[in-house]
Order: C-alpha cells, then structure tokens, then sequence
C-alpha cells in the first residue's frame, strides 16, 4: 500500500511538473517587470508594489538592489527573474536563463 501512494505521488509530481514550472517562470517575470516598475517608475516603496500583482501570486517573494535599479521577483524553489530600470527604457527583463 504504501509503494502505491508513492507511486501515485511520484506520478503526479512528474505530471504537474511542467505547468508548475512553467507558472512558476511566469509568475516571477511578471513580478519583477510590475515590481520594477512601481518602484522605479511609480516611485512606491516595495512592499506596496505586490498590491498589484493577480491573484494567486501570493508565493512570489520580491527583493531590491537599490545600487543596480532592480527589481528580484522569486517563485520559492522553483523560478527567478529579475527587471532592470534604464533611463528610457523603463524596466526590462533580464534574459531568461533554461
């Protein structure tokens, strides 16, 4: 009994594992591009920037890097993004790493 409820486990790790992952990636972009943004642009402070994140973003985790103007989004244990405020450019993404 218990090799089954391991395997049903193990199963359906493997089985959500992509979309989790993939939410995941999104998730933290989408926080560091909004976070950056409302920091660096909107001039707020951090903690009032996740007042505008989707519902069930609730995991994503911010820190800042005041020297660098940018904004760390983090998905914990799975994903990482962060977003860098350029003078005319506004706050961009750095390059997703697979």
């Amino acid at each position: 009994m218990l090799m089954l409820g391991l395997a049903l486990v193990v199963g359906l790790a493997v089985w959500f594992w992509g979309p989790l992952n993939a939410y995941a990636k999104t998730a933290s972009a989408y926080g560091a591009r909004v976070a950056c943004s409302c920091r660096y642009i909107g001039g707020r402070a951090l903690g009032d920037c996740k007042k505008d994140f989707e519902a069930g973003m609730e995991l994503v985790m911010l820190s800042e890097d005041a020297a660098a103007r940018s904004v760390t989004a983090r998905f914990p244990l799975l994903a990482s993004q962060t977003a860098t405020y350029r003078p005319g450019l506004g706050c961009q993404l750095e390059p997703w790493q697979d």
